[in-house]
């Protein structure tokens, strides 16, 4: 007690004060100081003692930190100074004075409950503004007021948009996870929000990678920013073993089971490349008897939310999401990370296994490769700078083993029951032998557990490439009667041949097909089998009868199709090559042109003279020919008129002499029907017939003016 109230002394002391800022080392307000203490912190981090250090207090960052390394506490410690500026609590909150803008919202919502626990004794109030929450809920939060609003990039927006957050007191703003803030496309939102807010403010930009794009951006919206890079140059992720698991692809999602199996981590994640993919997982595992919750983009905020926190109460062990969904959310104990895809880029494989290993911990992630995306795997390691260790995925024999072991190191063999279970103990024993009370312990253990799946171990060729076709054998050939001309075709033979001969496709060589016959290649093995399933009549079952042949046949060589390319187009009068090029044959005579009346464009005049017209000769050089003179126009100005008109007369129908109507004709044809008294337009509405409107409207209404005619009788 003597000591903490000597260090308490010293926290509240000027010259201590002077003494911290001369060293070097950070300077922490002491409600800060005793959160730390109560959560734990005995040191800070590298990326925390770097932000939080005397000389940077007030000033932009642009800091460069792997996931996992405490960033959230550090930038609450660096804007601590000019938020409290010389006190050590807050006074009373109204408008925002800090803004912490986050890509997703699980990792707003984290942020914010990280910041609240910090800030928790300098009686700081935050506030949060994420999608899909209810918007009238964070107004009336914000109307209330608050020190620090955690936000996405987007509700933020509408916020600023709809005046329902009020910027003009901000002093800080803090941009978590910008790389993927501006891979996701928020870079127009972050510019709106950045141009809404003071100019004079601290703006803290932090980063996995500082890209091109991030650069511009501190360039443009930062002033005098400080760069600081805890990354270290050596290898990443020192806490984390990478495992590398080769599987045939048929047993992909198989391996993934007895990964889970193998490391029974407290809390896993397994990452997929999109929703489907979760989906199917989900279904999955949750019919393997694994406690299992999805973690993806078409959920609702609620069922996001409810599902992380299934997995920090132990009622889910196991979370499958994809990338967008679980950028940046932290999971107590979460020991284990399964990449059940491979990610598209090594800055999505460092930050999905940056989910395991956080604060000391040690981690594993997996990767579950496939023999075709195996050199993707290794250009995302090497492109990442880890090194992973190659293996086979666990066998179900090796989860046996395993759990053979977890279960003899329980320490429930060695602790000392209560009294009350002494009477069941001795009953157990003097009912039951000692073999049958292991037996059922065993069996009640093995049943709380999914069983692990058999696995088909990958062959080198598998690894590597194809296999080569094996050479058929000795064989044995029959005859089938029918062919083209029938019908044939090897899709429909081949199961036929294996249905009707009892064997299977592997027994069956080449089958090749003619106009009137086809032939089957049997292994020489199976074809005294297959001759005797057939039966005496050598039968299939749509009756092509078969018979077996001594020699192989004489078969003709497969034919060209008759319209490829450079072949031969008898029909088109010698060699081909399409349309082009070939001999077209003798086409006759044309014939003369000329009764189509002289030159069809009237307005051109004659053809001039050209010259003599140049021809290719087939076996010599170009020659020359005579020369065609251009036809003189005909017909005058009436091109049509040299036609001669045909003397036939034209067949006129003849007229009646009955007159088409007995009506009288009138000047106004239409003044012959009477009008009617039957008012026009569409009836007027129930309860409003002498309505004025109603009748101007029925008035001008031309719509149904035709009155239909009465049927007969």
């Amino acid at each position: 007690m003597r000591d903490l109230h000597l260090f308490q002394w010293c926290l509240l002391h000027p010259t201590f004060f002077a003494l911290l800022s001369m060293i070097g080392m950070p300077i922490l307000k002491p409600s800060l100081q005793q959160a730390l203490e109560r959560r734990g912190y005995t040191t800070l981090t590298p990326v925390q003692e770097a932000v939080s250090a005397p000389e940077l207090a007030g000033m932009d960052l642009l800091v460069s930190a792997q996931t996992g390394s405490g960033k959230t506490v550090g930038f609450g410690l660096a804007i601590a100074p000019t938020l409290l500026g010389e006190a050590d609590t807050f006074g009373r909150a109204d408008a925002p004075l800090a803004l912490v803008i986050a890509p997703t919202r699980e990792l707003a919502l984290q942020v914010k409950r990280e910041l609240s626990w910090l800030y928790g004794d300098a009686g700081a109030v935050l506030a949060s503004c994420v999608g899909g929450m209810d918007m009238r809920d964070e107004r009336r939060a914000l109307d209330r007021g608050a020190h620090i609003v955690v936000a996405t990039p987007g509700r933020l927006r509408d916020h600023i948009t709809r005046g329902s957050i009020d910027l003009s007191n901000i002093a800080a703003v803090v941009l978590d996870e910008a790389d993927e803030m501006l891979d996701l496309g928020f870079r127009e939102d972050l510019e709106f929000i950045l141009e809404e807010t003071p100019a004079e403010r601290q703006t803290l930009l932090f980063s996995a990678t500082v890209s091109k794009p991030i650069a511009a951006l501190a360039q443009t919206y930062q002033r005098d920013a400080q760069r600081i890079s805890t990354i270290s140059t050596g290898t990443q992720h020192s806490d984390i073993s990478y495992l590398a698991h080769v599987v045939a692809p048929h047993d992909a999602e198989n391996a993934i089971i007895n990964v889970l199996r193998y490391h029974e981590a407290p809390n896993a994640i397994v990452f997929a490349n999109t929703r489907a993919a979760v989906n199917r997982l989900l279904t999955r595992l949750s019919n393997r008897g694994f406690q299992v919750v999805a973690l993806s983009g078409e959920l609702s905020q609620a069922e996001r939310a409810g599902a992380l926190q299934a997995m920090r109460d132990g009622r889910a062990r196991i979370c499958v999401a994809t990338d967008v969904a679980a950028r940046g959310i932290d999971l107590p104990n979460l020991d284990l990370v399964v990449h059940a895809d491979l990610p598209s880029s090594h800055e999505t494989l460092l930050h999905r296994s940056g989910r395991t290993g956080r604060a000391g911990r040690k981690g594993a992630s997996a990767l579950i490769v496939t023999p075709r995306s195996r050199r993707k795997a290794e250009r995302l390691l090497r492109e990442a700078k880890l090194s992973a260790e190659w293996q086979d995925a666990p066998s179900a024999d090796a989860v046996r083993e395993r759990d053979m072991e977890r279960m003899l190191a329980d320490p429930i063999w060695t602790e000392e029951g209560p009294e009350s279970e002494a009477e069941t103990l001795a009953k157990l024993v003097e009912s039951f032998s000692a073999e049958q009370l292991a037996a059922g312990y065993l069996r009640l253990w093995s049943a709380a557990r999914s069983a692990p799946e058999e696995l088909t171990e990958p062959s080198e060729a598998d690894r590597s490439k194809p296999k080569e076709r094996v050479p058929f054998g000795p064989s044995v050939w029959f005859s089938i009667a029918g062919g083209y001309n029938a019908g044939a075709d090897p899709r429909r033979l081949l199961p036929m041949l294996c249905k009707a001969g009892g064997i299977d496709k592997t027994s069956i060589g080449a089958i090749r097909i003619l106009d009137d016959v086809s032939y089957a290649e049997i292994v020489e093995t199976k074809a005294d089998g297959f001759a005797t399933t057939l039966g005496a009549d050598m039968a299939l079952d749509d009756g092509s009868k078969l018979e077996r042949l001594a020699t192989a046949p004489t078969l003709p060589e497969r034919k060209k199709p008759p319209f490829r390319k450079g072949g031969d187009r008898p029909d088109r009068g010698g060699k081909g090559g399409g349309y082009k090029g070939g001999d077209r044959g003798d086409r006759g005579d044309r014939g003369d042109r000329g009764d189509r009346g002289g030159d069809r464009d009237f307005n051109r005049g004659p053809k001039p003279d050209r010259g003599p017209r140049r021809e290719r000769s087939d076996d010599g050089p170009e020659r020359s020919v005579k020369a065609r003179p251009a036809k003189p126009r005909t017909g005058g100005d009436k091109p049509w008129a040299d036609k001669p008109r045909s003397d036939k007369p034209r067949a006129d129908k003849p007229r009646s002499d009955k007159p088409r109507s007995d009506k009288p004709r009138s000047d106004k044809p239409w003044a012959d029907k009477p009008r009617s008294d039957k008012p026009k337009g569409p009836p007027p509405p129930k309860g409003k017939a002498n309505s004025k409107k109603n009748k101007a409207r029925s008035a001008s209404d031309t719509s149904k003016r035709f009155t239909p005619p009465k049927p007969k009788g």
